[in-house]
Formats: C-alpha cells, structure tokens, sequence
C-alpha cells in the first residue's frame, strides 16, 4: 500500500522502492514571477555518495508521471537523485501566465535554488528541452548550476510550432464544450484532429480524473494562445553560448531537429555532440532502453 501526504514547501515521500517522492503545489503566481513547481524525486539506492542531481522537463502536454520508469532507471543506474517537474500549466503546478521560455526557465531556476540543487544534468524533451535551453543560455544563470545538458529531439530554433498542436488544443477545446461523460466520447471527438491512437491517449492523459462532465486539468484558454510562443526560441544565434558538456538526441523520423536547423546546435552550445534514435518526435518513450543508456553513457 503507497501512503501519500500532501505537504507545503517539501516533498512528500512515498513508501515505494527508491522512495519517489511527490509535492502538490497549492500557490499560483503572477506574471513574469516564478511559480512553485509540483515535482517528483526518485532517490537512488542507500548509501550512495553522488549528490549530483538529475532534473527531467517535459514536453508540452506532458507531465512529470510519463518519466517515472524512466526516473527510476536513472536513479538506480546512475545512484543520484533524480526530479521530475511538471512545468507551469501542466500536470500539478499552478496555472500562470505568461506561457513563454523565459517564465518557465525562470520558474526551474527558481526549483533548483529552493531545493538546493547545483551541478546539476538537465534534460529536457521538445517543449522541456527548449526550456533547458533557455535556461542554459541565460545571463541570470548562478555558476555551477548546470553541470551539462541533455536536449531530446528539439533545437534551438524559431519557428511556427507544427500546425497538428494547434489541432490537439481545437479537439480538446471540443471535448470541453461537449460536456461529456466519458474517456471513449473524448476519444470519438479526438479522432479528426489526431489519427493515431497513442497520440490521443497520450493527449488524454491531460483529463481530470475526477471532473464530470469531462474537463482537462491543463488551462486550454492559457495554453492556446502561447502556441505561438511554444514554437519561438529566446535567444538568436550569436547572442549568447552556452559552453557546457552538450547532448542533442534527435529521433530519426522526426522533424523537429532537421539539416536547416542543425547548424544551429553548435552556434549556442559549441561542446555538444548529436545522437540519433530509431524513433519519432518521442524518442525516450519509442526507445526506452537505448534513450537511457545514450544519457548515463553521457552524464557518467
């Protein structure tokens, strides 16, 4: 049996193998202030000595639950903690605006610095990983915060986010204004805007388990707006580098890191080197075991 307690301004330690560890966040924040990240860690077997921590961000939609197997392997493989976040308007953090780079990164610093936690790996994947980015690059980045950086199948670049994403916020604005009851009725109205079927159980990860009629937990009103800025990068190139130990794992069927925006990698992030998978956008979830072995192999 898992026992559970939400706390204010500490973790809640859960009695499961590697003591995953969850907080709810229960504040919101005002524009342009960081917000208290809902996060959970995976601690690594007793008696280890390396503190240096691993910190994992989502994608968008995403949420800090999709890493957990994954949080896990890492803890256990690498014996340091590692956290996972949920990002500002996903999963338990609070709902704030605005939904832009420089507030999520500003909100991850803020996590780091309340939680102590310097020489840090970060990793992030497409919406995360920008925001690792972001955070990487910017002149407000305290020394010895990151110790090296792990970005999953996104690049540095400005660009209109795919037009399948604005879609996902359409269908899931219709799921809401039908007022349904059910997970399969939200899959039937899904159908026109995703065809694949995992895509819209991943998309459906999102719905409050306890809404009725059906409602999504994410802010669709905050969310559908900021696409835009979702697709945008803060920095242009020439403006700042970052000269941290770099990975790039770009998923060999996906677009999302591509031969016009490759060159884009090293003007920000000179010592990186690039990885591929046999995979989609999704790397680490289509190929688990060789995602985690390409980001121990690195972070060692």
């Amino acid at each position: 049996m898992i026992a559970t307690r939400v706390c204010r301004g500490r973790a809640t330690r859960l009695n499961i193998p590697f003591h995953v560890a969850s907080q709810r966040c229960m504040s919101s924040s005002a524009a342009f202030r960081p917000v208290n990240l809902s996060y959970n860690v995976v601690d690594p077997p007793a008696g280890c000595e390396d503190n240096r921590p691993l910190v994992i961000l989502h994608g968008l939609f995403g949420m800090k639950r999709n890493w957990l197997a994954l949080s896990k392997a890492f803890a256990r493989d690498l014996r340091r903690p590692v956290y996972s976040l949920d990002l500002r308007n996903h999963g338990e953090s609070p709902h704030a605006t605005p939904m832009n780079y420089d507030a999520m990164a500003t909100d991850v610093l803020h996590f780091c610095e309340a939680h102590g936690l310097t020489n840090i790996s970060l990793l992030g994947h497409s919406m995360g990983g920008k925001v690792a980015m972001t955070l990487a690059l910017s002149p407000d980045l305290p020394k010895n915060t990151l110790r090296d950086l792990i970005v999953a199948d996104i690049a540095p670049a400005r660009a209109d986010l795919s037009s399948e994403f604005q879609g996902y916020v359409k269908g899931m604005v219709e799921i809401e204004k039908a007022e349904l009851s059910s997970r399969q009725e939200a899959q039937e109205v899904l159908k026109p805007y995703e065809p694949d079927a995992m895509t819209r159980a991943f998309l459906l990860t999102n719905l409050d388990p306890h809404a009725h009629p059906v409602k999504f937990r994410v802010p669709l009103d905050i969310i559908g707006p900021a696409i835009k800025d979702i697709g945008w990068f803060p920095y242009a190139p020439g403006e700042r580098v970052w000269e941290g130990k770099t990975l790039f794992i770009k998923g060999t069927k996906s677009k999302y890191i591509n031969r016009h925006n490759i060159p884009l990698l090293s003007q920000f992030f000179p010592n990186m080197r690039m990885e591929e998978l046999d995979a989609s956008h999704w790397v680490h979830a289509e190929r688990p075991n060789e995602f985690k072995a390409l980001v121990s192999d690195f972070i060692a």
